[in-house]
């Protein structure tokens, strides 16, 4: 098999580079960057199923106004090597303490000690907001997008001389008790025959991604979100199928329903046919498992005494957060954006929702979110 090559110059914008870093805590992590590596770095992390690439539109912009733009395919991602692809492999290195310790690795090796913000989209939200509580002297601003951070897990309390405290009730077997049965995605991206019903679908990778992105993007026009009045089944199923599914469909049919016209496709100017082909050919060759493993480190809780650590303690750097208006994300989990804004960050310096944007603010609406960064960061736009 012929090595990796760095993605080619042709998929990218003018002034973004392609390369690859060596020895960032096991990986060999595929990079992408634009401006002097002389400046103040921002560091931008992708979520699922994304890429660096994803981050595409933001980058010239931002490293025109002084920053040295730096954005990795994380660990499970794309042209970035080392990590194991299996399901039964290694699950701990894709716990959120480890994929912090990468993006660290990753700066310092270019020759950062710091970075003036980090930001992260979706699950890349949830390796920033941690990057920032845990190592505020390195992280000095935090940008979050889609997806809200509530805070760490708490310890129990005072529960020395209670009696133990009755089991809740299961969300899960109340999703299936449905009238029309439901299942929530998380705990099926975290099911063994997740990443074949993907990767192997009937309709192919490039098929099944373009109706992921359709579905979750403002071009859906039935999304229409709302805070939900709790973490109860009858209230997670008021959510498109791409949250809470059906029990009996995997994603590949569940998007597949969702299918965007040949119409819709040609009008669809923030993710053309050929941006996609780089989404398909990287997951068409990778499987969709290593950001799976992600999923399965949050589902499962194995890894939630470690981050119990930090209980109680908040974001202090200065803070921002950015979504679409369109993006359910906002409120998959009930309370969670007012409690970032009130508890979990103490300098919250902005929350906005962008008109046009689902899912995939960045993409969708890249001069908006280029717009409120810059201005977040205190550089002209």
């Amino acid at each position: 098999m012929a090595a990796l090559e760095p993605l080619d110059r042709s998929t990218l914008p003018p002034g973004v580079r392609a390369r690859f870093v060596d020895g960032i805590n096991g990986l060999r992590m595929h990079v992408l960057d634009a401006g002097d590596p002389g400046h103040p770095c921002l560091l931008l992390l992708h979520g699922f199923p994304e890429l660096a690439y994803s981050w595409r539109a933001v980058m010239p912009a931002l490293a025109a106004a002084g920053f040295h733009v730096v954005a990795p395919d994380q660990r499970g991602y794309g042209r970035t090597t080392g990590w194991d692809a299996a399901y039964d492999g290694d699950l701990g290195a894709f716990r959120l303490l480890n994929l912090v310790r990468d993006a660290m690795g990753l700066v310092a090796a270019l020759g950062h000690r710091s970075v003036a913000a980090v930001i992260g989209h979706d699950f890349g939200a949830s390796v920033a907001a941690w990057a920032a509580l845990v190592r505020p002297d390195f992280f000095a601003a935090m940008v979050l997008m889609s997806a809200p951070f509530a805070g760490p897990p708490s310890l129990p309390f005072a529960t020395a001389d209670a009696p133990p405290p009755s089991p809740g009730r299961d969300i899960h077997a109340d999703l299936a008790a449905l009238a029309r049965p439901r299942k929530h995605y998380q705990w099926y991206y975290s099911t063994r025959e997740a990443n074949a019903d993907m990767w192997r679908c009937p309709q192919g990778v490039h098929a099944f991604l373009r109706a992921y992105f359709h579905h979750k993007s403002a071009d859906w026009k039935q999304n229409r979100p709302f805070p939900l009045a709790g973490w109860t089944a009858d209230e997670l199923a008021k959510m498109p199928t791409y949250y809470i599914m059906d029990l009996d469909q995997g994603m590949a049919a569940t998007v597949a329903a969702e299918m965007p016209t040949a119409a819709e496709i040609a009008a669809c100017r923030w993710l053309p046919e050929a941006a996609l082909a780089v989404y398909a050919g990287e997951y068409g060759r990778t499987g969709f498992q290593g950001g799976l493993k992600w999923y399965r480190c949050r589902t499962t809780g194995s890894y939630d005494a470690e981050l119990q650590i930090f209980s109680g303690r908040p974001i202090d750097v200065p803070s921002c957060f950015i979504a679409g208006k369109s993006d359910w994300g906002i409120y998959q989990r009930p309370g969670a954006i007012d409690r970032m804004q009130h508890a979990a960050c103490t300098r919250m310096r902005g929350c906005h929702l962008v008109d046009g944007a689902g899912h995939w603010v960045q993409q969708e609406q890249p001069a908006e979110v280029t717009r409120l960064l810059l201005g977040f960061l205190g550089r002209p736009s």
